[in-house]
């Protein structure tokens, strides 16, 4: 096990951005999994009609709904939103949100910037205005996200996500994800990276995007300004707590197979042949891999070598080093 201190810097990966003319002009590829959504999805669209920033694309796959989601899509492309949509119909049926966000990602045009989108949110009118600000003109991987105005299924404000308790960086991003999807916008370098490598069983697209990005050693950008209403109606395919304890108090809930086996499986992807990451991530994930083949003992080991190796706030970080040291991994669904 490497015992040598890491420094956490991002470095620029993947040359120059032979396309970054379309992209420098701002152009955004909206991009839309809709899947039941009849019920919240026309304010989701009046909000993209609504945005400051005016240079986007919506690019739209429906995975598999029953209701009348598809009509209202299509009524959209045909009306309020004419000359903005494209479907993406690739008869694949279901394949899940990760999946489906990923067969979305690599319709999006090259040179592009790309905003992942849910259907039973609304965003603010400054949203794509405040990213780009942020994410124009580097040539290596940018991820930018932000914070959420809370809100019930009417959009009556609840609370707003939890700020940092630190940057975020690849050892975080092993324990634990503060990149939202909805709020995730991709540069150009970003988008390719992630068309090319998708995401792994049971890990959703923002936290491998929050992985893949962080470990190449591109640069995550988190803005501590909500940027819209994350609406929470119990049929979410995540949600949000809005509070540090309470979301440990879920996570404690969850029991410690579900996390220790999604780790597992983040690490083995992370470790698969192919993947880009930068040589500090590169020993990490190598150490942690061997740590997770031993015992107690060596996992308390590598947790010495690797304070980084954290999350956010102390009682959740209190819970992923106890679950770490002593949990083991069995399948099982998402977790974050």
């Amino acid at each position: 096990m490497a015992t040598r201190p890491h420094t956490w810097q991002p470095r620029m990966v993947g040359g120059t951005d032979v396309t970054a003319d379309r992209a420098s002009r701002g152009h955004v590829a909206i991009l839309l999994s809709l899947y039941n959504g009849e019920a919240f999805l026309n304010a989701q669209l009046d909000s993209f009609l609504a945005q400051t920033h005016a240079d986007w694309t919506l690019y739209w796959r429906d995975d598999g709904s029953s209701d009348a989601t598809v009509a209202i899509m299509r009524s959209f492309e045909t009306h309020r939103g004419a000359g903005r949509c494209v479907e993406i119909d690739d008869d694949l049926g279901n394949l899940g949100p990760a999946a489906s966000f990923h067969a979305l990602l690599t319709r999006a045009p090259d040179g592009s910037f790309v905003a992942f989108a849910d259907q039973d949110d609304v965003w603010f009118a400054d949203k794509l205005e405040r990213a780009l600000a942020r994410n124009a003109d580097e040539a290596g991987p940018v991820l930018y996200c932000a914070r959420q105005q809370l809100a019930d299924r009417a959009l009556v404000p609840i609370g707003l996500s939890p700020p940092l308790a630190r940057s975020p960086d690849f050892p975080g991003a092993l324990t634990q994800n503060i990149a939202t999807g909805c709020t995730i916008v991709l540069n150009t370098a970003a988008r390719r990276l992630l068309a090319a490598h998708a995401p792994p069983d049971g890990t959703l697209h923002d936290w491998w995007a929050y992985l893949l990005v962080s470990g190449a050693g591109g640069r995550i950008i988190f803005d501590e300004q909500p940027v819209l209403s994350y609406r929470q109606h119990g049929a979410n395919s995540v949600g949000a707590a809005a509070s540090v304890p309470r979301r440990a108090w879920r996570a404690a809930r969850r029991g410690p197979a579900l996390f220790l086996h999604l780790f597992a499986t983040n690490i083995a992807a992370l470790g698969a042949p192919g993947i880009p990451l930068a040589p500090e991530a590169r020993v990490l994930v190598g150490d942690v891999r061997d740590a997770l083949a031993g015992r107690a003992r060596a996992r308390i080991a590598l947790l010495r070598h690797h304070p980084e190796l954290r999350r956010q706030g102390r009682l959740e970080n209190l819970v992923f080093r106890l679950w770490f040291v002593f949990g083991r991994g069995m399948p099982a669904g998402n977790a974050r």
